[in-house]
């Protein structure tokens, strides 16, 4: 599962595409993980930076409230998303599923 909730914290499973044209959800990568395009390199943590970045306008968090799990230096990543209300989690929850389709 690319997802799961436990009060206001989501966990997501991310394989990231570095050297995107653009940087956005792409939806599932093997119906585990969620598929995001990244336009930075994947060198000297440029791509985690990005992420951050954009999981950080993506959901309208802190980056202080991302928080990098597994996957420092490969493709699959584990990143946990804290929310100040479970409601928010529910929500951010509810936008990727539309747009994984599920």
């Amino acid at each position: 599962m690319y997802m799961t909730r436990v009060q206001n914290k989501l966990t997501l499973a991310i394989r990231v595409l570095p050297n995107a044209r653009r940087s956005g959800v792409e939806g599932l990568w093997n119906g585990s993980h969620l598929k995001i395009a990244l336009s930075a390199p994947p060198v000297d943590g440029k791509a985690n930076e990005a992420l951050i970045n954009f999981l950080s306008d993506f959901f309208d968090l802190r980056k202080s409230a991302i928080t990098l799990l597994t996957g420092q230096t490969g493709r699959i990543k584990t990143i946990s998303l804290l929310f100040s209300t479970s409601e928010l989690a529910e929500s951010a929850g509810q936008k990727l599923e539309q747009i994984c389709g599920r």
